[in-house]
């Protein structure tokens, strides 16, 4: 069910969605991501599973994006991998991991 509420979704933003998303990420920076030290932006990469073509990677990637506190968001479909940079003030790894878990995904580690 979640599954397909995310292919849902995720055709919805399809590549309307993705080419917008540089306008959309103009409009949304607010005073807490526009006030972010580099020093304090944390990067993880994991290891998706779930992934069953492309669109799964866009998807997850678009939807990463707008969550409060991330600053950028990178998924791949061959590889199977996210990359999220974020602002641990604003958002922690368990909460990234619960958003990509309710899309129908699991993370982990990149190193095991």
């Amino acid at each position: 069910m979640i599954r397909r509420q995310f292919l849902k979704l995720a055709t919805l933003t399809g590549a309307t969605g993705v080419a917008s998303f540089g306008a959309i990420e103009a409009l949304r920076t607010d005073s807490a991501s526009s006030a972010v030290d580099p020093k304090d932006i944390k990067t993880v990469t994991w290891r998706v599973r779930g992934f069953t073509c492309v669109t799964c990677a866009v998807g997850l990637e678009t939807l990463l994006r707008r969550e409060k506190g991330v600053i950028a968001a990178d998924a791949t479909y061959p590889q199977g991998m996210v990359t999220i940079q974020y602002h641990p003030g604003i958002v922690n790894e368990a909460a990234l991991r619960s958003t990509i878990a309710e899309l129908g995904f699991t993370a982990d580690s990149a190193k095991s």
